[in-house]
């Protein structure tokens, strides 16, 4: 199965509650990714951080163009890979 995002709430601050299409759902706190990384530098603010969307794969996505791969937030929050995903 591939996994992708079925819904997403805001929180707080950079933490999203996200549910999955394998129906594992928590929230995950995206702080630490936003800060590292330099293409995501509008996501700083938290008012733009939490203009997020879910787009057509669906995933996360913002106005600005960023967006997280589902896969990324599925191991990001469980811990787990994907069963798609394989390793070389």
């Amino acid at each position: 199965m591939i996994v992708s995002v079925s819904e997403a709430r805001h929180v707080d601050g950079y933490r999203i509650w996200l549910r999955f299409n394998t129906q594992e759902a928590g929230i995950l706190d995206l702080g630490e990714l936003i800060a590292g990384s330099p293409s995501a530098s509008l996501l700083r603010d938290p008012a733009y951080f939490a203009r997020f969307h879910l787009d057509s794969w669906p995933t996360l996505a913002w106005p600005c163009g960023f967006d997280i791969a589902p896969e990324t937030l599925y191991q990001l929050l469980t811990g787990k890979q994907p069963a798609w995903v394989s390793v070389a």
